[in-house]
């Protein structure tokens, strides 16, 4: 089955607010620092790095140990303008009544000044410490919300010690570095929604709002961290569902940070996986990539990393996410990030489109140019149709230029379908394509022929301090 869609580009005269310079990375990876020249190649422009406490002060309070985070990876990631962000967990023994690594550290609930409150002393020390080494912004811990006897529990201590770790970590390292930011940790979204229970973040803002001093202290953080993987459709439901919690909690002027996202792929033939679930290839790696990235952006998204940069010391036959296999090859999602970071460089503005066969985003670029990301939702191909009265190009997922066939000033193109299953549906659009016009476009209209349905892309998002 294919549908052929009428896009029509209307260019009249309109005002648009224009967005303030991106002073800010948009899009990063994990753990890029193992290889620091692809990272520079690539162009990155933030990757998170585990800040292991326990590793930090192995046998006590007096301990400091720079190299598990080394001086060499946080300047190679400063000569390449590469933000490294510290993700802290990992309790060391000495400083917990629990279990060594997820235990609530001893002393937590005493007074952030009092030297017996063993986080409140690592933090200010580390937002210290790394304040000079270029190091501001700290994740604290990861994936809370994922329960005991579960694969990937990280934190045996309740909902209610989190927000102590939150709100000392925050007090803390404000007294080491006044510019540190401190961003709550990353969830996993599906382990509440699975058990039909409310989000993590949710009952975490409900306690915090309620605490006396959680206002004048920016309620102890200023971003929230997400993880999305695997399908497409969710990345722009899960930023907006936590948008809509900060909202409903009157939590203002907090960023969103997609900080994990991939759909790692099962079917590369030099590094097979058996999964259940998620077949994905290689090329829907690459599209996954590039689809989350526009729907972040679409969604409101602050930040966007992929995890992860690099598959360093897997076991054959483990589960692999990285950019760069762990013989170092790269995978071709490497150049959709690649192709991501350069395409979507300078954009200030993101509007969104959808229908049940096809979904597209249109960002508008600080220089009056423009990008339409348009890719199939389902296993139908879709057959595009627009008039330009521009000059455009159009390039596939990895960066590639394609040929636009032309009749007249009518260009068309075909989007190839999504790879569907019974068990997964169709978790990962088509193969997208990239459309690029010179001039700002406005008044962007999408026509299905059949029955000319009309959609229209939805309201404009400003981003990065848009006016």
């Amino acid at each position: 089955m294919k549908l052929r869609c009428l896009l029509a580009l209307l260019f009249t005269l309109f005002s648009v607010g224009v967005a303030a310079a991106q002073d800010e990375p948009v899009f990063g990876a994990v753990e890029a620092f193992w290889l620091p020249d692809d990272a520079c190649d690539m162009g990155l422009g933030w990757e998170r790095i585990i800040f292991d406490w326990g590793q930090h002060q192995p046998e006590g309070v007096d301990d400091w140990n720079p190299f598990n985070v080394r001086d060499e990876w946080l300047q190679a990631a400063a000569e390449c303008n590469r933000e490294v962000v510290g993700v802290i967990k990992h309790t060391p023994a000495w400083a917990t009544d629990g279990t060594p690594g997820i235990g609530v550290p001893r002393g937590l609930y005493l007074d952030v000044d009092d030297p017996e409150n063993l986080w409140a002393s690592f933090m200010r020390e580390a937002a210290e410490y790394y304040a000079p080494r270029g190091v501001s912004r700290f994740i604290i811990w990861n994936e809370p919300d994922i329960p005991a006897g579960t694969y990937g529990y990280e934190f045996e201590g309740s909902l209610e010690d989190y927000a102590r770790l939150l709100q000392v970590a925050y007090l803390a390292a404000k007294e080491g570095n006044p510019e540190a930011e401190i961003i709550l940790a990353g969830t996993t979204y599906w382990h509440d929604v699975n058990i039909g229970q409310r989000l993590y973040v949710d009952r975490l803002l409900e306690y915090l709002v309620q605490q006396p001093d959680a206002a004048e202290n920016g309620y102890f953080f200023d971003a929230l961290a997400l993880h999305v993987y695997f399908r497409t459709d969710t990345v722009y439901t899960i930023v907006h569902e936590y948008a809509d919690v900060l909202e409903r909690y009157g939590v203002p002027d907090k960023d969103i940070w997609i900080v994990e996202t991939n759909a790692s792929p099962n079917l590369d033939p030099l590094w097979p996986v058996t999964r259940p679930q998620y077949q994905i290839t290689l090329d829907q790696q690459g599209a996954f990539l590039l689809q989350a990235a526009a729907l972040g952006l679409a969604a409101g998204a602050d930040r966007i990393g992929v995890y992860k940069f690099f598959d360093w010391s897997l076991a054959p036959g483990a589960e692999a996410f990285g950019l760069i296999r762990a013989d170092e090859t790269h995978r071709p999602a490497f150049e959709t990030w690649r192709t991501v970071i350069q395409q979507f460089a300078g954009v200030s503005a993101v509007r969104m489109a959808q229908t049940d066969l096809l979904q597209a985003v249109m960002l508008s670029r600080e220089d009056d140019s423009g990008l339409l990301i348009a890719w199939a939702r389902t296993e139908s191909p879709v057959e595009i149709s627009f008039f330009a009265a521009a000059e455009t190009t159009m390039l596939d997922q990895y960066g590639n230029i394609m040929p636009v066939p032309i009749s007249g000033n009518q260009q068309t193109m075909m989007l190839p379908g999504a790879i569907c299953n019974r068990r997964d549906g169709c978790a990962v659009g088509g193969s997208p394509l990239l459309i690029g016009f010179a001039d700002e476009l406005s008044d962007i209209r999408i026509e299905q022929s059949n029955g000319r349905e009309s959609l229209v892309f939805g309201e404009e998002i400003l981003l990065h301090g848009g006016e």
